[in-house]
């Protein structure tokens, strides 16, 4: 018996070894990361055009953030822009506020979407209808839900045209709201650093493309090249699946940090946090189950096994070597999970410190939260965003590559 569970105690802690292992990957990444990607406002600005740019902004739902995405579109410093904002077929007071600030700024031109095609999803849709009335030779989307500061355009205007880009996406500042919110999304964060990096993105050599849906310009005929909006049409992270597009096309394109200039928000409360969470499994669910799986197990594993292997190996008095070294390793793999969310909760996200202690509640609400997802993506609705439920069924997906 004793040997039995010597070799089930040896056996978890060669894989809290692993864990720790891939959390040291992980912090090497997140610091490079922090490091290393470039700013959006520092660069040798040698731009000496100032083409058109369209700003593409679908809204569906937004009344209480649409006024104050518009005054900071209104007020900014470039002068060559046009303002299209579209009224995804909403159902609360978000076309109205649309009309009065048409009213009040020549530069907004408003666009009321015609029903969503059935195979589409609302905010592709919303985009493709944006994008028939831009005159402009750069396209830059956004959300609703962004705040910009006013020199951000000339920025990405300037800093695209210097480097000689297709294009350009902005990481933004992620507002949170709510406590749930707050101890979730640093322990997502922690993996953006790796394979979503903006240091492969901005790697020629390195297949990864990625943009962030609120901030994002291109060059117009690159956006026709890859096929717009219609060629991610069902795609549920739309943005990824067009970054990836124009990376694997071969265009030029970079990601730099832009949080002190872009305020974006991920999650509003506990109903978006729980199905944004879904949305993210969902596409790697239905690119390959098994792999999906494997990747969720994966997860529970570097975000929250070694929190209770410590706690029960702690509480329970065992004098065996194999219990103590157990109880070692799995401290050391808390501990290391520790460092990764202490480091996005003040580095990254700029959040207080004290959310990191709830690093075991928030990765449990991650894993609840992709477990969800998958167990949903089988069904007639898989997803539900925006007050829109959408059957996943026939749809492949490609925004993030298994």
């Amino acid at each position: 018996m004793d040997l039995v569970i010597d070799i089930f105690n040896y056996t978890l802690v060669a894989i809290l070894i692993g864990i720790c292992g891939a959390w040291i990957f992980l912090i090497k990444s997140m610091v490079s990361s922090f490091r290393f990607t470039p700013y959006l406002d520092k660069f040798e600005n040698t731009s000496k055009t100032n083409p058109k740019v369209s700003i593409i902004l679908p809204a569906r739902n937004e009344e209480e953030f649409m006024g104050k995405c518009l005054d900071s579109l209104i007020k900014q410093d470039y002068e060559n822009y046009e303002i299209i904002v579209i009224d995804d077929s909403s159902e609360d007071s978000t076309g109205e506020i649309i009309s009065q600030y048409a009213k009040k700024s020549s530069k907004i031109i408003p666009v009321s979407a015609k029903p969503k095609p059935d195979g589409w999803m609302g905010k592709n849709w919303a985009c493709m209808e944006g994008y028939k009335k831009a005159t402009g030779e750069l396209l830059l989307f956004t959300d609703a839900d962004t705040k910009h500061a006013e020199n951000v355009i000339s920025l990405a205007v300037t800093h695209l045209n210097s480097f000689n880009l297709d294009a350009l996406s902005a990481i933004p500042k992620m507002l949170t709201f709510d406590f749930w919110t707050n101890i979730s999304l640093p322990m997502i964060s922690t993996f953006l650093h790796t394979r979503f990096s903006a240091l492969n993105v901005n790697n020629p050599k390195k297949k990864t493309g990625y943009f962030f849906g609120s901030f994002f310009i291109l060059k117009k005929e690159t956006y026709k090249e890859v096929g717009m909006h219609e060629g991610v049409k069902n795609e549920i992270i739309e943005d990824g699946a067009l970054g990836k597009k124009v990376k694997e096309a071969g265009y030029k394109m970079k990601m730099v940090r832009g949080e002190h200039l872009i305020e974006a928000i991920w999650a509003r409360d506990k109903s978006t946090l729980w199905n944004a969470l879904k949305r993210l499994m969902v596409p790697l669910y239905l690119q390959s189950g098994k792999i999906a799986i494997g990747i969720f197990f994966a997860v529970v594993f570097l975000l929250f096994v070694p929190f209770p292997i410590f706690a029960i190996s702690a509480a329970i008095p065992v004098e065996t070597t194999s219990a103590k070294i157990l109880c070692i390793a799995s401290a050391i793999a808390s501990i290391m999970i520790y460092i990764g969310a202490v480091i996005e909760v003040k580095v990254g996200l700029k959040l207080k410190t004290g959310y990191a202690i709830f690093a075991p509640l928030g990765s449990l609400v991650v894993i609840l939260g992709f477990l969800s997802g998958l167990l949903q993506a089988k069904r007639t609705s898989s997803v539900t965003w925006r007050g829109r439920s959408y059957s996943m069924k026939d749809h492949s997906q490609s925004s993030i590559s298994v």
